[in-house]
């Protein structure tokens, strides 16, 4: 499938998916003439990588740990370890914005006329 059927049938930008083999997480083929060609199971690789993105994890975390998740049999428990390590810096981030929350509407509360 080319660049086009892929964004097609995933939403991704072709943009996206140029970067997405830039960083190693998604591989085609080139034809003759250059065209990128993907296969079939490009699109739920690509859904994966767009869901993992969307969990908060950087593309290198994404490279790193993309092949536990793919294949079963190298899926270790160091793989729910790292999600766990993930989960907690988002959970860290979400304290964060609570604080600067409650800190702003008190300045909010303070300096309204």
């Amino acid at each position: 499938m080319r660049i086009g059927d892929l964004t097609a049938a995933t939403g991704a930008s072709a943009r996206s998916l140029r970067y997405y083999e830039e960083q190693g997480l998604l591989a085609s083929e080139r034809s003759p003439g250059g065209q990128r060609h993907y296969p079939e199971s490009a699109v739920a690789r690509v859904t994966l990588i767009q869901t993992l993105l969307a969990a908060g994890l950087s593309s290198s975390t994404i490279y790193d740990i993309l092949p536990c998740i793919t294949e079963k049999a190298i899926r270790t428990p160091w793989l729910a370890g790292r999600l766990r390590s993930e989960l907690a810096r988002v959970e860290d981030q979400i304290s964060s914005l609570h604080r600067t929350r409650d800190i702003l509407a008190g300045l909010v509360e303070q300096y309204a006329v």
